[in-house]
């Protein structure tokens, strides 16, 4: 337990707020789940960040130029970027931040994102220059992600990241109680601007019944919501209101093309022409959210019906299984979090019948959240039920998992020339309209090799009372619109 508890002020206006599933860990470069990357968001900055148009913004640095071989990246420092213990934010913070996403030991979630970073200079305090090996076009768009949080070397020495949460963002945790509340307090430093909280105490509510109850009762002024079940019973409530937007993350059954009978291309492909996507979402889903590709967000989206199989075809699905020498089946497991999302034991469910229909017999394994990602992680699974989080940009969404240098090669347990090559051409292309037709013969390629089976888009969600005002949500998820958000008593 991290605990430097501090009572916040009588007078304070302090928001009251709760979700189902809560962080797992406090270090911004290594944790995956969403929740902790919702909480980490209000207590660290990244240089950069997405605004809600998914526009690449300023956040610890106040600017920054390419040079024009696009090979060196220079930024320029806020000069009013302070940690929250006073200390002002330093190129060698920066520097230092880098290097350890860069070291392997460290197991940084995005590392694979910069492996462009040839070399880090500090010319001054407020000055950082990036020499890439090559033109690294989505570099800024990866940049502006907390698992590139820029933390203090002073941390990174002491080997406190993860133990402690010092960071520039504009919160500070003062008090967590895992898996029961955490007490986050305005932070005086914030180079953003003065909030209109004092800060913010989150409660951890046994599931998402509990928190439209809680909001029903005045309890709880704001929550974070998965379920899109729950989600649709908000308008119905007078005091309440419901923040809806389409979310970049995708739904996804994934599976492991390293054990048998996975790794042969017929069968993956036969799980594909068997499932019925939108029967997925309208079950699971109660059809919010839209099918979906790989590519989700909206400059590189396709129309889903042009890729392989993605309308249902089980007289397809039953040939290829039994020219793969399976007609008779097998047996699996696939495995899905408890609460992250919420929906994913329903999906589970339905791909289960889906895929019995080609004499797939799926046991479905539901597990606590953080045994499935250490599980995930390590790509100790059959199949896998997953939410995985979107980018603006498809380069640093998927060149992890895809990539022979990607750092997630563990979890998709998947090499293919054709997709390392597409990813490097659109890495280094700048072209708009050259890196969508590069990524739209990455994505043909991704499904009709079907390491995976994506599903679909969901809406995030957010649930308030009307006391409430000023929140701004975004596709990627992130609750940095809390920001702007104050209370009427």
């Amino acid at each position: 337990m991290f605990s430097a508890a501090l009572a916040l002020p009588v007078e304070a206006a302090s928001l009251r707020m709760a979700w189902a599933q809560d962080a797992t860990g406090l270090d911004p470069h290594t944790q995956t789940a969403f929740s902790s990357l919702r909480l980490l968001e209000l207590i660290y900055e990244p240089l950069v960040r997405l605004d809600g148009k998914l526009n690449v913004v300023p956040a610890i640095a106040e600017s920054w130029s390419f040079s024009e071989d696009g090979t060196t990246l220079t930024f320029k420092l806020d000069p009013d970027a302070k940690f929250s213990d006073g200390t002002p934010v330093t190129a060698a913070d920066v520097k230092a931040s880098f290097e350890r996403l860069l070291d392997e030991a460290t197991g940084a979630a995005a590392r694979s994102n910069f492996l462009s970073i040839a070399a880090i200079d500090t010319p001054d305090d407020g000055t950082v220059v990036f020499t890439l090996s090559q033109p690294d076009a989505p570099i800024l768009v990866a940049m502006a992600t907390i698992n590139a949080a820029v933390v203090p070397t002073s941390a990174i020495t002491a080997g406190s990241i993860g133990t402690t949460a010092l960071g520039s963002g504009p919160f500070k945790l003062d008090q967590w109680d895992p898996n029961s509340r955490e007490v986050l307090r305005a932070n005086p430093e914030w180079a953003g601007g003065e909030l209109a909280i004092d800060g913010i105490t989150i409660s951890v509510l046994p599931d998402e019944t509990a928190i439209l109850a809680s909001l029903r009762a005045g309890q709880t002024d704001f929550a974070l919501l998965n379920d899109p079940l729950i989600a649709t019973l908000v308008p119905n409530e007078p005091n309440l209101q419901l923040n809806a937007i389409p979310g970049l993350a995708y739904n996804v059954l994934q599976l492991n093309p390293s054990r048998a009978p996975m790794d042969n291309l017929l069968v993956r492909q036969a799980i594909s022409c068997a499932v019925n996507r939108q029967e997925v979402l309208d079950t699971a889903l109660v059809g919010e959210g839209q099918v979906t590709g790989p590519l989700t967000m909206p400059a590189y989206a396709s129309d889903p019906s042009t890729l392989f199989c993605y309308e249902q075809d089980l007289e397809k699905a039953k040939a290829l299984m039994e020219e793969a020498g399976m007609a008779d089946g097998f047996k699996a497991t696939v495995i899905a979090a408890s609460g992250e999302p919420p929906v994913a034991s329903a999906e589970a469910q339905v791909l289960q019948s889906q895929l019995a229909e080609i004499g797939v017999d799926l046991e479905i394994k539901i597990m606590e959240l953080n045994v499935f990602v250490d599980t995930w992680l390590a790509g100790d699974f059959d199949m896998a039920v997953a939410q995985n989080g979107g980018r603006p940009d498809p380069y640093p969404m998927y060149n992890r998992y895809f990539t022979k240098d990607g750092n997630l090669l563990a979890v998709s347990n998947y090499v293919d020339d054709e997709l390392d090559s597409l990813m490097q051409q659109g890495r280094i292309e700048t072209d708009p309209a050259k890196r969508k037709e590069i990524f739209g013969r990455f994505e043909a390629h991704l499904v009709e090799m079907a390491p995976w089976i994506w599903l679909s888009t969901s809406n995030t969600y957010t649930a308030q009372l009307k006391t409430v005002s000023g929140f701004e949500p975004s596709p990627t998820g992130t609750l940095f619109g809390l920001t702007k958000v104050s209370v009427t008593p």
